[in-house]
């Protein structure tokens, strides 16, 4: 019998599990009613193809997401949920921080500020037993 191997959507779910647990899970879900085929899109290429690449830890690779999310400004769900995220492998409140003030120097003091309170928010969220922000 042959080893079946793994396709890019097992790959892409193993990886979204892994790396954004239930949260993850929730922003494919929301798409199953409108737009089900971009939820594989999202398990396939993100997860699937690049978030699995050998050249770079998970840890290194939230930092990496967590400043461009930052940087473009127009991403804070997805980047609470990559702070999260970024907390999950590995990495310290102190050192997301760190991240977050480092975009003021390249992509502003509004995008650093608008990061720091989606980390905020993120942080606040990680100690609700729910896993969701208190209201």
């Amino acid at each position: 019998m042959t080893q079946q191997t793994e396709t890019r959507l097992e790959r892409g779910r193993r990886m979204l599990q892994q790396i954004d647990g239930s949260a993850g899970q929730a922003v494919i879900d929301s798409l199953a009613d409108i737009a089900p085929d971009f939820a594989d899109y999202l398990f396939e290429y993100p997860f699937g193809d690049i978030m699995s690449r050998p050249g770079l830890g998970l840890r290194e690779r939230e930092i990496a997401t967590i400043a461009a999310l930052c940087a473009l400004g127009n991403a804070t769900p997805q980047l609470e949920v990559h702070i999260r995220a970024g907390l999950n492998c590995g990495l310290t409140r102190e050192e997301i921080v760190e991240v977050l003030m480092q975009m003021s120097v390249y992509a502003g003091f509004p995008a650093a500020l608008n990061g720091l309170f989606a980390a905020k928010r993120a942080f606040a969220a990680c100690e609700e037993p729910d896993g969701h922000a208190p209201a």
